[in-house]
Formats: C-alpha cells, sequence, structure tokens
C-alpha cells in the first residue's frame, strides 16, 4: 500500500507565501516524477509544477518566478514553496507520484488526497 499526504496548505493573505510539503510512504521502492497540480472550483485540475528524479523542473507559465518546487529523495517527500500568493492561486492542491512499488512490476501513479490553499484579496 501506498500513501500520499500533502499538509501546509491554509487561508494566507495576498502576497504572502505557504510551503506545501507531500510525503510518499508504504512499500516504494523508487520514485521517478513528483509534481503539484491544483483545481478551482469549476475548472480542471491543472499541473502546478513537476520535478523529475534527476532534479529537473518545470513550471506552469501563471507560476513561474513564484514557486519553486523541490524533493528529498531520502524523505520520499517533495515540496512546495509558494510566494508572493494571488487570489488567482486559490484552489485544492494535489500531489503526484510516479513510482516503483516494491515487488511489483511496472510504475504507477500515486495521488495525495489534496490540501486547500485559499488566497484572500
Amino acid at each position: 500500500q501506498v500513501q500520499l499526504v500533502e499538509s501546509g496548505g491554509g487561508l494566507v493573505k495576498a502576497g504572502e507565501s505557504l510551503r506545501l510539503s507531500c510525503v510518499a510512504s508504504g512499500s516504494i521502492l523508487s520514485i521517478n516524477g513528483m509534481g503539484w497540480y491544483r483545481q478551482a472550483p469549476g475548472k480542471q485540475r491543472e499541473l502546478v509544477a513537476a520535478i523529475t528524479g534527476g532534479g529537473s523542473t518545470n513550471y506552469a507559465d501563471s507560476v513561474k518566478g513564484r514557486f519553486t518546487i523541490s524533493r528529498d529523495n531520502a524523505k520520499n517527500t517533495v515540496y512546495l514553496q509558494m510566494n508572493s500568493l494571488k487570489p488567482e492561486d486559490t484552489a485544492a492542491y494535489y500531489c503526484n507520484a510516479d513510482l516503483v512499488r516494491a515487488g511489483i512490476p511496472g510504475r504507477y501513479d500515486y495521488w495525495g488526497q489534496g490540501t486547500q490553499v485559499t488566497v484572500s484579496s
């Protein structure tokens, strides 16, 4: 069994910062890419930022220069540092991991349960 658990969401004012964390646990052999997605009410889920196992990153245009994704492979954890938050960043944020499970062939995609980020103007 594998679980991804996010934390760090909350209510902040525009211009403030938040740091999201996501810990993957369970029968994990290795983790390839990890990423953060978000979904606002009435909108489709969208990629916010992603990081490969080697540390290469990519970001949605809307967050470039404000958000930073990083990971700690020893802790199976991915972070999202969000600075200069805007009301349009308000959404549920979901962690995603592409991983290999111990004893099970193949790669599998897992999602966390989501953490809410609300930015007031």
